[in-house]
């Protein structure tokens, strides 16, 4: 088969993928898009478990480039579940004439950077072979499912599933169902599992109990929805210039700068506002670094799981005994559903889950339990998982899993990787860790900045939004004819350089390096989730608005850190 030449190629059709396509198009680049499922989504077309919901609020859950969509899409209640999220996608790619772009059932299988063509050589599931100049990858934070390393799990002889690949017209009525995991998706489907109220029995093996508070979900009023398009420009300002574009300002208040009266006060109004983010973030500035002030807050939480529990022996198993230091979440009534009779909780950190037997699942104490389902809520291979998993290649062969495998995965900016020339990643390894569709965002239009900078060889930053459409994107090569001319002009080449990375990689540890985040044993946020996998820095900790300052910054000077030939 011909190689087909490109401009671009995008890998991923979530929220990163689309816009990404969108920016080039817009740009006159000849583009394609691929995924490996059937429709656009990306994580939330995987993900459509029970219970499926954004811990963002809806107003803040989307794009915020087109303000008139903004005003006129419709939601109805404070935060959005699963279907309405790819509801939500799938018109702004029907909105955009943007699906024509999209190949789906087409997975990335490798890249290799060719230096004599300037070009990525792709090769992908369906046999095609592309050579493209820019190869961008929206592979997603969480998108590699991370199954649990348990013996045995073979010969189970129920029924099995994951959460991110949860099949259509599950039926668990009059079943006994296991659920292994309570991180953010176990919560989620645990909830939603035992509300429905069809399950014969639930049980939730936990190895470290959550702290989870009330998401505050529910109808939003007609005159907060006014408000809200009359202001959603500044609101979106405020939001990409915090910290975690959660929609409220986080504070820098310490938590013993007030009397226990007071801070009782200011926890009660986080708690009745609800939102994981919030709580941890709106109410006092030190929970995060402070080991007295975290104490204080979980001691708070842990009172709340004893009030609503009303069983002391499962309240005292929900109750962690960490601090509260992983994601914050939050819920539509967890701790409740642990009042029913069928519903309870497993405690696998006393004893363990040893194997598998054809029945259920079996625990260091040599107890069985028998169980018709086992969901497995057990998350994800996070950031560098989908990564590691396809074989890129850059400058002298080295690919990204060789790259990554002595300090683990590392980047600049989490967007560019030396010795990968052209090759930009959206949220990749130590991007701002904040709400996503904003990160992402920022990250889509930093790319687009930088291919534009290389398709006009500009010693000097180019802006995207400064270029105008060309009819038919003729500013693009020619992408059907299975050739390029060998008159047309070279393009740019970006690539970052080894001791950017290296700053950047430091930072990003600096930045972490007072947290209690880093002092939970098995945070996906540090990688600790996955077995055998080193636990190293991960995210941009600064938040998203200094990101955002701190990489304009970095553009501004000359595009500090990178190579461009």
């Amino acid at each position: 088969m011909e190689p087909q030449y490109l401009d671009a190629l995008v890998v991923g059709a979530g929220f990163g993928g689309i816009y990404q396509a969108k920016k080039l198009v817009d740009q006159g680049l000849n583009v394609k898009a691929i995924d490996m499922a059937d429709d656009v989504g990306g994580t939330w077309y995987w993900n459509h478990y029970p219970g499926a919901m954004s811990d963002t609020q809806s107003f803040l859950y989307r794009y915020s480039w087109d303000l008139e969509d903004l005003r006129t899409y419709p939601w109805e209640y404070h935060y959005l579940q699963g279907p309405e999220i790819l509801a939500y996608l799938k018109h702004v790619v029907d909105k955009y004439n943007l699906r024509k772009y999209f190949q789906f059932n087409t997975e990335l299988m490798s890249a290799q950077w060719n230096d004599e063509e300037r070009r990525w050589v792709v090769n992908l599931s369906t046999n095609e072979v592309l050579k493209v100049k820019y190869l961008i990858t929206g592979l997603g934070l969480l998108s590699k499912t991370n199954f649990p390393n348990i013996h045995n799990l073979d010969k189970f002889e129920g029924e099995l599933y994951h959460t991110a690949r949860w099949p259509d017209n599950v039926d668990l009525k009059g079943k006994r169902v296991g659920v292994i995991g309570n991180g953010s998706t176990g919560i989620q489907v645990i909830t939603a599992l035992a509300k429905a109220g069809e399950v014969k029995q639930l049980l939730s093996f936990q190895r470290n109990p959550q702290f989870s508070v009330p998401a505050g979900n529910g109808p939003v009023p007609v005159e907060h929805r006014k408000h809200l398009n009359d202001t959603y420009e500044e609101v979106w300002d405020q939001a990409k210039n915090s910290l975690f574009a959660y929609g409220f300002q986080e504070t820098t208040r310490p938590t013993f700068s007030v009397t226990p009266e007071e801070r009782e006060q200011i926890f009660e109004e986080a708690w009745r506002q609800g939102n994981g983010f919030r709580f941890m973030f709106w109410t006092f500035g030190d929970i995060t670094v402070n080991e007295e002030a975290n104490k204080v807050a979980a001691d708070f939480i842990k009172k709340k799981i004893c009030q609503i529990v009303k069983d002391p022996e499962k309240a005292r198993k929900l109750c962690p005994t960490e601090f509260y230091a992983r994601r914050p979440l939050c819920d539509t009534g967890y701790y409740e559903q642990f009042n029913r009779d069928n519903v309870d909780v497993v405690d696998i950190k006393t004893n363990p889950i040893t194997e598998f037997t054809p029945n259920g699942i079996k625990t260091a104490d040599g107890k069985v339990y028998e169980l018709d389902v086992v969901i497995c809520a057990t998350g994800f291979d996070a950031v560098d998982g989908n990564y590691t998993r396809i074989t890129i290649k850059g400058r002298n062969n080295e690919s990204l899993k060789e790259h990554w495998s002595k300090a683990g995965p590392t980047s600049y900016m989490g967007i560019c990787v030396p010795n990968f020339p052209n090759l930009f990643m959206i949220t990749g390894p130590n991007g701002p860790f904040s709400n996503l569709p904003p990160a992402i965002e920022a990250h889509v239009e930093i790319i687009s900045d930088l291919v534009a900078t290389a398709e006009r060889n500009s010693t000097r930053l180019v802006k995207a939004a400064d270029i105008v459409k060309q009819p038919n994107g003729s500013n693009g090569t020619n992408g059907t004819n299975g050739s390029v001319s060998e008159h047309a002009p070279k393009n740019g080449i970006i690539e970052a350089e080894p001791e950017a990375e290296r700053e950047w990689t430091e930072l990003c540890d600096q930045l972490s390096s007072k947290s209690l985040f880093r002092r939970i044993e098995s945070s996906w946020i540090f990688g600790a989730n996955v077995a055998g996998k080193k636990p190293v820095t991960m995210f941009y900790f600064g938040g998203l608005g200094p990101y955002r300052k701190q990489v304009q910054e970095i553009l501004d000077d000359d595009m500090r850190g990178f190579k461009r030939f």
